[in-house]
Formats: structure tokens, sequence, C-alpha cells
């Protein structure tokens, strides 16, 4: 748990461990990046306003060294923020003032998907390896995607999103069922989370590949 404010800290740490999680607190971002070095943590809680360097900073410096699961927590519903969030490696955020109910079951969510991710699975049959829509190509086993040949670096979250969408290519799925999909969540109160990492898939992937439909979802403008 990042977070400069110390009865935020306090408070937000209480309640993860009540729902049996053991929780280290870092108030600043050269204490955050250290604690995750020293802890090897499954996920991070991070603010983004922060003493010594922000929260992007952090997350920055953190996934540079390993892959971890970070919801961010912002004072802002800035747009810009989010995306710049996003884009140096959290999964998820929420806007502040929060509920601590949304808040761990967010955990419990990237935590589970993190484990989707990373628990041994069996092999990838070699006919179902790859996925190649014209010049998109996702590489399952390796979780890789290239466009036009070039790589994009996709966050986890990032890449779950666009398999799911490969899967049903130009098939309009709602943001509800994306966020109980991808993020295995029961309701509907992060479909602003499903917008965000759509705009990341966009802007490293191209922006004609997914297509919008206002006010239902979105769907893989590709051949079948």
């Amino acid at each position: 748990m990042v977070e400069d404010e110390r009865t935020i800290a306090e408070a937000v740490a209480a309640r993860l461990r009540a729902e049996g999680f053991e929780v280290d607190i870092a108030g600043d971002g050269p204490s955050a990046v250290e604690t995750a070095r020293r802890t090897r943590p499954d996920a991070i809680v991070l603010d983004v306003m922060l003493p010594g360097f922000d929260g992007l900073e952090v997350c920055r410096r953190i996934q540079a060294d390993r892959g971890v699961p970070v919801l961010m927590l912002t004072a802002r519903d800035d747009e810009t923020d989010l995306l710049v969030g996003l884009a140096v490696g959290a999964d998820d955020y929420l806007t502040k003032p929060f509920s601590m109910r949304e808040l761990t079951a967010r955990v419990h969510a990237l935590l589970r998907r993190a484990g989707r991710s990373s628990a041994p699975e069996e092999p990838v049959p070699a006919e179902n390896a790859m996925l190649r829509f014209g010049d998109l190509e996702i590489n399952l086993a390796e979780r890789r995607v290239l466009r036009a040949g070039v790589e994009a670096r996709l966050t986890p979250t990032e890449f779950d999103l666009l398999v799911h969408l490969a899967g049903r290519p130009r098939t309009v799925l709602p943001r509800e069922r994306l966020l109980a999909d991808v993020w295995g969540w029961a309701d509907a109160s992060g479909t602003r989370t499903v917008d965000s990492h759509i705009k990341g898939l966009r802007r490293k992937l191209g922006a004609d590949l997914i297509r919008t439909v206002h006010g239902v979802g979105y769907a893989l403008e590709v051949e079948r």
C-alpha cells in the first residue's frame, strides 16, 4: 500500500488485512520502489500523488524490474492521467473518494487475473498458438502481439482484453460483458476502465483496429 496520507494508508491496510492479505505500507516514491524490490508483492495499491517522485514513476520503475498488478489511486478523474497510468503498467485505477468494498473487490480481481496469466497451464496446441488477422498476430503461448511485424508492448490486462475481442472478431461485446469476462467484476461500475484500456490498445496497435458502438461496447474490426 503506497499512500502518503497515513490515515488512509492505515485504513486501507486494515481492511486488506481483514481480507487475509499481508500488507506493507510505503509513504513516498523512493521507499515504495525499495519496499517492492525487497518484499516482491503480489499486488500494489498505489497513490498517484506522492513525495519524492509520483506514483507514475513508481509504477514505471517497479514494472521495469518485474511485472506486478497495480491498482492506482487518483484524486482527479482526469482521462490523461488515467491513460498515462495505464501506459506505464497500471492494470486498474480508482478515483478518490472510493469505498473500501470496491477497493478490495478490485484487488481480488487483479490477483485472479494475475493468477490466470502466470499459473502453469497445459501447452497451447501448435495449431491454436497463434491468432492471425491480416497484419495482426497474437501469440497466445508467448503472450506477444505484433502488428505489421512490429511488436506492441501490452500490459497483461490489455493482452487479455485483446484476446477476448479476438475470440469473436467483428462481434460487438458489451462493456459489462468485458468487465465480467476479463476483469472478473459482477457489476458495471468500472465501464470507464474498459474505455481506458481500449484507448491504450488503439494507441499501441492503431486506431482502426477496434470499433466503438456507442452505448453498447467494442468489436475487433478484422476479417474472421
